[in-house]
C-alpha cells in the first residue's frame, strides 16, 4: 500500500522515512489501545524489544496496566 506523504509534512522537517516510522507506530499503537494485539507482537511488529514498546506506551501517556477498581482490589488480595 502507499500512503501519499502530506507536503506540511516538510514544513515541519520530517524527511519520508521519519512520516513512514511515525505511521507506522501510530498504527501499531492504534490496534495495541483496541486491544487488537498485544504488547508482544506490536513489539514485533515495530521490530524492537518488547520492554521498549512499553516505555514507547508511557512516553505516548497510554497505560501498560489499564485495570478497574474490582480487577486491582482482587490482584492486591492475591498479592496478599
Amino acid at each position: 500500500m502507499t500512503v501519499p506523504i502530506p507536503e506540511f509534512a516538510a514544513d515541519y522537517g520530517l524527511k519520508p522515512d521519519e512520516v513512514e516510522r511515525r505511521l507506522k507506530e501510530w498504527l501499531v499503537l492504534s490496534l495495541y489501545t483496541e486491544d487488537r494485539i498485544s504488547t508482544g507482537k506490536a513489539a514485533k511488529l515495530l521490530g524492537i524489544p518488547r520492554l521498549a514498546f512499553i516505555d514507547m506506551l508511557s512516553r505516548w501517556g497510554i497505560a501498560y496496566l489499564d485495570l478497574d477498581t474490582d480487577e486491582l482490589a482482587s490482584d492486591l488480595e492475591a498479592l496478599q
